[in-house]
């Protein structure tokens, strides 16, 4: 039988669940977002079954109900679902990235035909919108479940049947744990790439060529720093607390390493560096829990046309799968690099060796 979900808020992550159960014959999808032109193409493309304009009426035909707005709207929403009469019992999740707040909410609702679980799949694109939703969009990816102190351990195990589709990691987390996470490896560096953004413009002023040279490792550290401000904003202020502790950690850090420049301790500054690229090149290298493994190998390509075709052509041939593609750096005319990940130890090495048989310079990342 056919269970009804009830997604509202069909922006890039809302819309690439809508799809995920779409491509499934078990579920029916019904779409909500403020934007009509969102609607239309979620209609158009197949994204949706239906378009819901009343919001308490296809709420009450759901069995699992998506909050895919903002986090302030996803609250809002919340009270507005609290005070529907529904006649069944209904799953309420949301999509939010800061989980506190939410979950605060959702440990208040009084209404005892919802059960709510907290939900973050942790993935996203360059690209922004519904027209960027793509069904594959979690796979592989971290998704992360946060159950309320009442959380029945049946709903539990069916919100997780239902989103089977996505085809990610689940992963249990009080909201602690998760915003204190997201916060050291998401929400804080990209305040410190804006940060690093308006130190180059205010240098700008002093020297009118940063912005030509600001290309490579500058564009590729503050690439985070062009995300939405308002949706960043919105981050930044539902997890102020921990923004504000990660910035005197990250003060007290500066501090240590502007005296060891100015003591010139050649030692202690080679020691610091070189425990940072240690923990830096261990990341992911090993399954940890619900962590899926990645292993790099970097190529250097051309600046010419189907350069990095050529590249994925190789290994495709081979059946080799790239769970991740990246260009680090190119200019024009000049040899770029391309940071390829695979999944196995094996892959890895069997991509370096067709890669190199077929001429390319390689260096692996051990």
């Amino acid at each position: 039988m056919n269970k009804t979900v009830f997604v509202i808020g069909l922006g890039l992550i809302g819309g690439s669940l809508a799809k995920c159960f779409t491509k499934s014959d078990d579920y029916h999808v019904i779409g909500y977002d403020i934007n009509q032109k969102t609607i239309d193409f979620a209609r158009l493309h197949g994204i949706i079954h239906e378009s819901g304009t009343d919001i308490t009426a296809s709420a009450k035909k759901a069995d699992l109900i998506v909050l895919g707005a903002p986090i302030t709207e996803t609250i809002k929403m919340m009270h507005k679902l609290d005070a529907i009469t529904f006649d069944h019992d209904v799953l309420v999740s949301d999509v939010s990235s800061v989980k506190e707040p939410v979950m605060a909410e959702a440990n208040h609702l009084q209404n005892d035909r919802i059960q709510f679980i907290g939900g973050h799949p942790m993935a996203g694109s360059h690209k922004k919108g519904v027209n960027a939703a793509k069904d594959h969009l979690f796979e592989n990816a971290i998704y992360v479940l946060t159950p309320t102190e009442s959380t029945d351990e049946s709903a539990l195990s069916q919100l997780r049947d239902m989103l089977q589709g996505a085809k990610s990691h689940f992963l249990y987390l009080t909201a602690n744990e998760h915003d204190e996470m997201a916060g050291v490896i998401s929400h804080f560096p990209h305040l410190i790439a804006s940060a690093l953004v308006q130190q180059a413009n205010k240098w700008q002023k002093t020297h009118a060529y940063i912005p030509k040279l600001a290309a490579g490792g500058f564009r590729d550290v503050t690439r985070i720093a062009s995300g939405s401000p308002e949706l960043w904003q919105d981050i930044f202020y539902h997890n102020k607390w921990k923004m504000i502790e990660l910035i005197d950690d990250w003060m007290e850090e500066m501090a240590s390493l502007k005296h060891m420049l100015f003591e010139n301790d050649k030692e202690q500054l080679t020691g610091y560096l070189k425990q940072a690229k240690e923990y830096r090149d261990g990341l992911g290298a090993k399954k940890k829990g619900a962590i899926p493994s990645f292993y790099d190998l970097y190529v250097d390509i051309r600046d010419q046309t189907g350069a990095i075709a050529s590249v994925a052509s190789v290994l495709a041939e081979e059946n080799v799968s790239i769970t991740n593609i990246r260009i680090l750096e190119i200019r024009e005319g000049i040899t770029g690099v391309l940071r390829l990940s695979v999944s196995t130890k094996e892959e890895q090495q069997k991509s370096y060796q067709l890669l190199h048989d077929k001429g390319y310079e390689l260096m692996l990342e051990e």
